[in-house]
């Protein structure tokens, strides 16, 4: 009988951990828990108290307890300073391949950014940057700042919206705007009207800052649709970028220089990330 309970037990954590890391910021009462499982509540209690404290140490998140009538439990993905500092390292040593280089002075990214290993590892970095903002939306341009965006909403458990270059007629009224890039060239940008709930907070997604026009364009969005942008977040930056002071600005990379000449690209950790770590260093 001994054994048939550990056996139950364990199967009883093993189902738990997987429901609660299958959706990141899904608040899940005890109640439903304990139907599932068909285990009392205070034992469930206890399972995912183990559960938190596993993934704690091996620095995988952890889950949070929210009180009141309404409250329950839900698994964070948060990412440690140590693993944000590994995955950038990792990042840098990429995209420094000088095969990435594309003549003209570009480097190849488009891969990283839609391979679902270094997305889901970015996105949930950026949550955990913005998780202390409260964010109830994230924000992102298309095409390529789709990804990254859609990592980091499913790391908080918030809806994602995207605005396009152009307005569709599937997509209901949209709001729209011009938008002048660091190259001079005027752009549109649209938005539906519906993707944003008046009053929301929401986070700006992006794969690449360089003038910051497009954040500022977002952030314009928002507030014509009766929302606030909280922050914005790249995954690399140039050596200028320029989102609005008033938004928390976060990139993990700066993009330095590529030199097609010598076949050289100089990354390095962004200014703003390297203040993160120093600042989650100290409330540690």
């Amino acid at each position: 009988m001994a054994r048939e309970a550990r056996y139950a037990r364990v199967r009883r954590i093993v189902g738990l951990t997987r429901r609660l890391t299958a959706a990141p910021g899904r608040l899940y009462s005890l109640a439903e828990l304990a139907a599932e499982t068909g285990a009392a509540r205070s034992t469930v209690s206890e399972d995912v108290a183990l559960i938190d404290e596993v993934l704690r140490e091996a620095g995988q998140g952890g889950v949070e307890t929210v009180t009141g009538a309404a409250g329950g439990v839900r698994w964070l993905d948060t990412v440690s300073a140590a693993r944000a500092r590994e995955l950038v390292q990792a990042l840098i040593v990429e995209l420094s391949d000088p095969e990435r280089i594309i003549p003209g002075g570009f480097l190849y990214m488009t891969d990283v950014i839609f391979s679902p290993h270094w997305a889901e590892r970015i996105g949930a970095l950026i949550a955990t940057r913005f998780l202390p903002l409260g964010p109830d939306m994230v924000l992102t341009m298309e095409t390529k700042g789709i990804p990254l965006a859609l990592t980091t909403a499913r790391a908080l458990g918030l809806p994602l919206a995207v605005a396009r270059r152009e307005s569709r007629v599937t997509e209901g009224p949209s709001l729209s705007l011009n938008v002048v890039s660091s190259s001079g060239r005027i752009g549109a940008m649209s938005l539906p009207r519906r993707a944003i709930p008046q009053g929301s907070r929401v986070l700006i997604v992006d794969d690449f800052m360089k003038g910051g026009s497009t954040a500022r364009g977002l952030e314009d969005l928002c507030r014509e649709l009766g929302a606030k942008a909280i922050g914005c977040a790249a995954l690399c930056e140039t050596p200028a970028p320029n989102p609005r002071k008033a938004l928390e600005y976060f990139s993990l990379l700066r993009l330095e220089a590529v030199d097609d000449a010598k076949r050289a690209v100089s990354l390095s950790p962004a200014e703003s990330f390297t203040r993160y770590l120093e600042e989650a260093g100290s409330d540690a």
